[in-house]
């Protein structure tokens, strides 16, 4: 007969981080000894090898992980439209602002032209507006009024919309 008692004892770990399971006997030292066969009971959900516990936890991880990334593509794809869209609005305003400038040149190319050619064929006749003054022109005020005269044309200074333009008169 063996006189040789053992009682299976359940010890927590000091940092109740792991569990052993010991066999507690008069003959070892401190009265404990290691246990001859596992004892580990796996399968349960709340034990952490537990293949269902696994199972759980890798999908809930990867079911976040997925949404995760889902949100952030989303994000990452209407910021790359909202971006694209202030780029093409950004360009629509620098060609309407090129457009604009293209027809102030050619309408003051227009007026010079029709200022040369009323220079070339002698006087303009009365009511043409140029935009600026032929070179040579002297000042000279009549009746309180100050005419700009430029060989036999008198020229009187007044405004179209915001824009300072010179008319012809009548000689005066």
């Amino acid at each position: 007969m063996n006189m040789h008692k053992s009682t299976k004892v359940l010890v927590l770990g000091a940092c109740a981080s792991f569990l052993l399971l010991a066999d507690v006997s008069t003959d070892a030292p401190l009265g404990l000894t290691l246990a001859r066969e596992a004892a580990a009971i796996v399968g349960r959900p709340a034990t952490p090898m537990s293949v269902a516990g696994v199972a759980r936890r890798t999908t809930v991880a990867v079911a976040a992980t997925t949404t995760v990334a889902a949100t952030s593509a989303a994000a990452a794809s209407s910021a790359a439209a909202a971006s694209t869209a202030q780029q093409q609005q950004a360009v629509a305003q620098q060609q309407q602002a090129v457009a604009q400038q293209q027809a102030a040149t050619a309408k003051q190319q227009q007026a010079v032209a029709q200022q040369q050619a009323a220079q070339a064929a002698g006087s303009p006749p009365v009511g043409t507006v140029a935009q600026a003054l032929p070179a040579g022109c002297t000042s000279e005020a009549k009746g309180g009024v100050e005419y700009y005269r430029c060989g036999s044309v008198y020229y009187r200074a007044a405004f179209q919309g915001n824009n300072l333009v010179y008319v012809t008169v009548a000689q005066p």
